[in-house]
């Protein structure tokens, strides 16, 4: 019976441990969506607040935007000198005139020799009324004529890459110039072959002298219609 005993309350002690392991089951069971609920609360603070990209975008956009701004502001505080401008178009001229002349003539040279190797004998003789070699004549200086026109968009990219640096301020003069040339330029609607209109655009004004001399002939123009009239 002594030993009886001990195996009664040994055996007590292990049925009270299993008694206590499914409570302590369903305790953690319970307790599991308290944890989750405590992960969940970083991702709801997170949403407040910007994530690192958007904040980065924010930034470069800010710089570029004041990076326009700053140089927006160095053309508008140092404008070009109207003499350099005169010079720099007369630059742009002579760029569009020799890229017209290069791409008319390379135009030109490759319709004559496409054209010239065609085997006349299994052409038509004739088409649309024309003769033959007049068309391939005609269609030879289309081509050449094409090619001239493509000229100054040639010339004008050669313009913009040799002269990087001071093109937007020469865009900016030129908005001047335009709008001095808009302002003073006489009305068209009255001229007459006696009285033609004295370079509407300003296409021949070259330096500062010249443009005084456009002024004085739109002078010109307006007397003589005032007294036409």
């Amino acid at each position: 019976m002594l030993f009886l005993t001990p195996t009664l309350r040994s055996s007590g002690c292990r049925l009270g441990q299993a008694a206590r392991i499914p409570s302590l089951a369903r305790s953690i069971a319970t307790s599991k969506p308290s944890v989750t609920a405590s992960f969940k609360a970083p991702t709801a603070f997170r949403k407040q607040f910007p994530t690192a990209d958007t904040v980065r975008s924010t930034f470069r956009t800010a710089s570029t935007q004041a990076a326009a701004s700053a140089q927006t502001a160095r053309q508008t505080s140092n404008p070009l000198p109207w003499e350099d401008f005169f010079q720099l178009r007369r630059t742009r001229r002579r760029y569009n005139l020799l890229s017209s002349i290069f791409t008319g003539l390379t135009a030109t040279a490759v319709a004559a020799g496409f054209l010239g190797n065609r085997e006349v004998d299994l052409l038509p003789t004739s088409l649309f009324g024309m003769d033959l070699l007049t068309l391939f004549g005609l269609a030879i200086a289309g081509c050449g004529a094409l090619g001239w026109l493509c000229g100054p968009i040639i010339g004008g990219l050669m313009f913009k890459a040799m002269n990087r640096n001071v093109v937007p301020r020469m865009i900016e003069r030129e908005k001047d110039f335009f709008n001095h040339i808009r302002k003073n330029r006489v009305d068209p609607s009255s001229q007459s072959f006696s009285n033609p209109v004295p370079d509407y655009y300003g296409e021949k004004v070259g330096s500062i002298k010249q443009y005084r001399q456009w002024l004085k002939d739109q002078r010109a123009y307006n007397r003589k219609r005032a007294n036409f009239l």
